[in-house]
């Protein structure tokens, strides 16, 4: 069987051989020039002397400058193709073969990190699921997640060995980072059975793991977890604090814990944590003032989204910063939490619990988004589509965007990708106005409601 020159040279060049052969050139080497030696020749003054004569002889036949701009055009091709076999051996180590080219990868990355500083607050599977559309805009997010969860493998971890809540937090971290790597979906991964292990995931007891080896930095344990994903953002607990979710019912009833909210069945009047306030991360107010989009929800209003403000600072913060800032509603009410809710309700909870008086939804958030499509399949009696009522949004004084967002592949949910979309596509449309200042936008609203226009 015959082999190609590549083939051949390579087993040449074999661990044991190479310096063998080696060994022969020095000594071939060697031989020449004794014989030059021998003979009276000085090895360096023959080379200049046959070099002189090759490039005489080339000027007779090619002018010097073209000659000249010939040997340097040689030269630098042959350094770029070395430099970008270089680059491409080095990268290659890092970049499987089965990812996109590398010059792709560059480009997208080199993007990706000029786009604007988004910051998205909330929880559960509605953040993670705007996340995955985002990062296809760009690489500086922020996902700031409440830490009230206290059911499931989350709230196991939590009475066992006093951790933070990890679910919410390890689902933005997967839903960030590059989802072609299958450390991915081992972080994704729940165990089935196993005394002890049954119903936990693997990230969760990943991210345990290493709050505990960095002496319970949780912030340090989801850096190095987002390094391992390689996640394009960053993800940050609204607070340190081990907080507990308490509703008040209308019917006066008090619920305690984040997952007996939604079985207590009931009209929530009011939501407080225990210790009331707690203290917020500096590193989440931070982000939250230099944003450039602030993002809130989707996700459950009352366990998810409303819990980061009632943490001290992030209202306030949320308040003063010149981002921009939408509040993005679900697309069906849930049980227990916002059965026969409207977009106005949601809105109206978002702003009372910021202490935002009533009517001056402008002051906290620029805009709603609603969806303005179908759920797909026909709804329960107890989950039904928020209803869109636009005489109270305009009471409350908040702009509304509405605009297709349902998934088709999971129905009743908001489709990442459009999502994304529709949040950015509005976010670039109205950078680079100017805000006005509140007694502008409250006559512009005014005159608004006297048109019967919005």
């Amino acid at each position: 069987m015959k082999h190609s020159w590549d083939y051949r040279i390579g087993r040449l060049m074999l661990p044991g051989l190479k310096r063998w052969i080696a060994i022969v050139l020095v000594g071939i080497f060697c031989i020449v020039l004794g014989v030059l030696l021998l003979l009276g020749y000085h090895p360096i003054t023959v080379t200049g002397a046959f070099i002189r004569d090759m490039m005489e002889d080339a000027v007779h036949v090619v002018p010097h400058r073209i000659s000249g701009l010939l040997v340097i055009t040689a030269g630098g091709v042959i350094v770029c193709m070395a430099i970008a076999r270089i680059t491409m051996s080095v990268l290659g180590a890092y970049l499987p073969a089965d990812r996109e080219s590398i010059p792709d990868v560059l480009y997208r990355r080199r993007h990706l990190d000029q786009g604007p500083r988004v910051v998205v607050v909330g929880g559960g599977t509605g953040l993670s699921n705007l996340l995955k559309g985002l990062k296809n805009y760009t690489n500086n997010i922020t996902a700031i997640v409440t830490v009230g969860d206290d059911g499931g493998s989350s709230g196991r971890l939590r009475q066992e060995l006093g951790v933070l809540p990890p679910g919410d937090i390890r689902h933005c971290i997967t839903a960030l980072a590059d989802e072609d790597k299958l450390v991915t979906e081992l972080f994704q991964y729940r165990f089935e059975s196993g005394q002890g292990l049954e119903g936990h995931s693997f990230g969760n007891l990943f991210l345990t793991a290493l709050c505990s080896l960095t002496k319970g930095d949780m912030v340090e344990a989801v850096r190095v977890a987002s390094r391992v994903l390689n996640s394009c953002g960053l993800v940050l607990p609204a607070s340190l604090s081990n907080v507990v979710l308490v509703a008040e019912l209308e019917d006066g009833r008090v619920v305690r814990g984040e997952s007996q909210i939604p079985k207590a069945n009931g009209r929530i009047r009011r939501m407080h944590c225990e210790p009331a306030q707690p203290k917020a991360l500096p590193e989440a107010i931070q982000a939250i003032l230099n944003a450039e989009l602030i993002v809130l929800g989707p996700g459950s209003l009352y366990t998810s989204v409303i819990p980061n403000l009632l943490v001290q600072g992030i209202a306030d913060a949320v308040r003063q910063a010149r981002a921009r800032k939408i509040y993005v509603c679900n697309v069906m009410t849930q049980i227990g939490e916002t059965t026969d809710y409207s977009v106005a309700d949601h809105v109206q909870a978002v702003l009372a619990h910021a202490g935002c008086p009533p009517g001056a939804g402008y002051k906290f958030i620029d805009a709603v988004l609603v969806n303005d499509e179908g759920p797909g399949q026909p709804c329960s009696p107890e989950v039904t589509p928020v209803t869109y009522d636009p005489e109270r949004l305009r009471e409350l004084g908040v702009r509304v965007i509405r605009r297709p967002l349902v998934s088709h592949e999971l129905s009743g949910h908001h489709d990442g990708v459009k999502l994304a979309r529709a949040v950015m596509l509005w976010y670039f449309r109205h950078k680079r106005r100017k805000a006005a200042p509140p007694e502008q936008v409250a006559v512009a609203a005014k005159r608004r409601r006297l048109a019967g226009l919005f």
